[in-house]
């Protein structure tokens, strides 16, 4: 059977790598630059040579937060019909979704003007200038201003500039502003057909403008093809990004991970992979086998069109007790996997239950600590291809007069788009054995009670697990050292953590003793709820609710001579 993708097969110029540099024009890169033109395209989906600009947001490296709004700059004074706000990359690969505006779009036309980001047939952009540009301090004082950060702040080691080229194109007749990122969540969108009209720039040129030579901010560094159009997985995962860091010494080295996944104990969990290679399709169908603590997963008809990949994931559960576990990953049918070796490690977070809180407990060194923030997502999307057939018949003549009809059709791919959301909420009072309670006001020594809600919304019930395990953390600890593992009481989509059984209760109850020595004020613990699956990542939340301490236990105690 004869198969085709329309598709546009233009060559164009490939910039080379964008690695991280500290914030001087000193930074050395490894530079690999060629290519040739773009194409003219068509009257209503084109791209104009120098129509881009490059989206900046100031990111904190300890939690990879967007601290700043992205401002983009461009030479430009482009009149947009749609863009998609200013939104960056680390928050659309956190789970932001695409979100397209109508309203008028702002840039910055820089003082000092842009050079050359995305390259064409009538002159190469240059590395070296790019990376010139951003680590020049004149450049990055005019950021720090434009985006309200101070210069000494933002460049003592702690952030990050996250740099993304952008393209003004002409799509259907609409002209649109997207960054690579945009384009690859817009295509998924349209099932493919921004990169059936406008490849050559919107998988292509756009995405490897930028691409880091070395891991940073949770992006690794590319390995894949610098000649041939990238996939929309690929560049959300990969590309179109570019990264200057502040660090007086030399760029630190990447950091080796020990394991590609953490995962509890005796836990639903869900490990994927992503497989790419030629076209996969029922005629040439690709498997995929997992081989997990000496048991095989197989998942078969993992589909794709040329050019493309497709995600593949598998459902198990965790062993009981902690190890590192190697999981192996085999491709039949053609294709390879992104990974042959999976390293997950198992971990155990039971155990660390306060100790048993006694009359006469004091901490006359203790401080306040803030509230943890620990890495959250609360949504997440993937997609799956669909394969169809595209009949053509086509008359075979054998001889005068006669012959035959054949089907000379081809396969066809429509992207069937998946997510998941998760929305929770924690709430807690003062135990019912309290006396002395009012509302949620309490005397310090007594115990609180707490619950926790979690919703899991999915159109694909099969690749999504519901929430399995909520974590709560104490300030009386500083929200370490020790921290309580909630059972969970209601199981499913809507499920129910609260407090187990506390041994240290009188009536068994399901609660946590406050210290009697906590001042008064806020009484705040912080929940991390976890383990809730998808094949794009796991699904968490950070939450919080406070009670009021005002006075202890022994305010309720009355001591009176005893009579003669």
């Amino acid at each position: 059977m004869k198969r085709t993708l329309s598709i546009f097969l233009l060559l164009v110029l490939l910039l080379s790598l964008f690695q991280p540099v500290k914030a001087r024009a000193e930074g050395e890169g490894n530079i690999d630059n060629g290519g040739s033109g773009i194409g003219s395209g068509t009257s209503t989906d084109y791209w104009n040579p120098g129509d881009e600009g490059v989206r900046v947001t100031v990111i904190r490296v300890s939690d990879h937060a967007v601290v700043t709004t992205p401002i983009d700059l461009t030479n430009k004074h482009p009149t947009i019909s749609v863009n998609f706000k200013k939104v960056c990359k680390i928050s659309y690969t956190g789970g932001c979704a695409l979100s397209p505006d109508t309203n008028a779009y702002g840039y910055i036309n820089p003082s000092q003007p842009l050079p050359k980001i995305i390259g064409t047939s009538g002159g190469n952009a240059n590395i070296d200038a790019i990376k010139s540009y951003f680590t020049d301090e004149q450049v990055i004082r005019s950021i720090a201003n434009l985006t309200g950060m101070d210069f000494n702040v933002l460049t003592n080691g702690q952030y990050r500039l996250l740099l993304e080229p952008i393209a003004y194109i002409t799509f259907g007749g609409i002209k649109y502003a997207m960054t690579a990122t945009e384009a690859a969540l817009f295509d998924r969108q349209l099932n493919g057909s921004l990169r059936s009209k406008m490849a050559a720039l919107c998988h292509k040129n756009l995405p490897l403008a930028m691409f880091l030579e070395t891991p940073d901010l949770g992006y690794p560094a590319w390995a894949g093809s610098t000649t041939t159009a990238a996939s929309d997985a690929d560049i959300i995962s990969s590309l179109g990004l570019g990264i200057v860091r502040f660090n007086e010494a030399e760029p630190e080295p990447p950091k080796v991970t020990a394991a590609d996944y953490e995962y509890r104990v005796n836990t639903e969990v869900i490990t994927s992979v992503i497989v790419r290679g030629g076209q996969s399709d029922p005629d040439n169908p690709v498997t995929v086998r997992f081989t997990i603590g000496g048991q095989t997963y197989t998942v078969n008809g993992v589909y794709y069109p040329e050019g493309d990949s497709q995600l593949v994931w598998v459902r198990w559960r965790t062993p009981a007790t902690p190890q590192l576990m190697t999981i192996h990953v085999s491709v039949s049918g053609g294709g390879s996997a992104s990974q042959g070796a999976i390293i997950a490690k198992i971990v155990d977070l039971s155990g660390n239950d306060p100790p048993n809180p006694v009359a006469d407990d004091r901490d006359d060194s203790f401080s306040a600590a803030a509230v943890p923030n620990k890495a959250q997502k609360t949504s997440a999307s993937w997609g799956m291809w669909r394969p169809w057939w595209h009949s053509n018949w086509v008359w075979i003549s054998t001889g005068k007069d006669t012959g035959y009809w054949a089907d000379e059709g081809w396969w066809e791919f429509d992207w069937l788009s998946y997510s998941a959301s998760l929305s929770a909420a924690m709430n807690i009072v003062p135990d019912a054995k309290d006396p002395t309670t009012t509302g949620k006001t309490m005397k310090s020594g007594y115990g609180i009670n707490q619950t926790v809600t979690a919703n899991v919304n999915t159109n694909q019930s099969s690749a999504v697990t519901d929430a399995q395990m909520a974590v709560t953390y104490f300030p009386e600890f500083r929200y370490e050292t020790y921290w309580r593992l909630l059972e969970r009481t209601q199981a499913g989509y809507s499920s129910k953590f609260e407090f187990k059984s506390n041994k240290y209760s009188t009536y068994k109850r399901r609660t946590h003793f406050t210290p009697i020595w906590f001042p008064d004020g806020s009484y705040t613990p912080y929940t991390w709820l976890i383990d809730c699956w998808t094949p794009a990542g796991m699904l968490s939340a950070n939450l919080t609710d406070s009670v009021t301490i005002r006075g202890s236990l022994w305010d309720d105690w009355h001591i009176a001579p005893v009579k003669p």
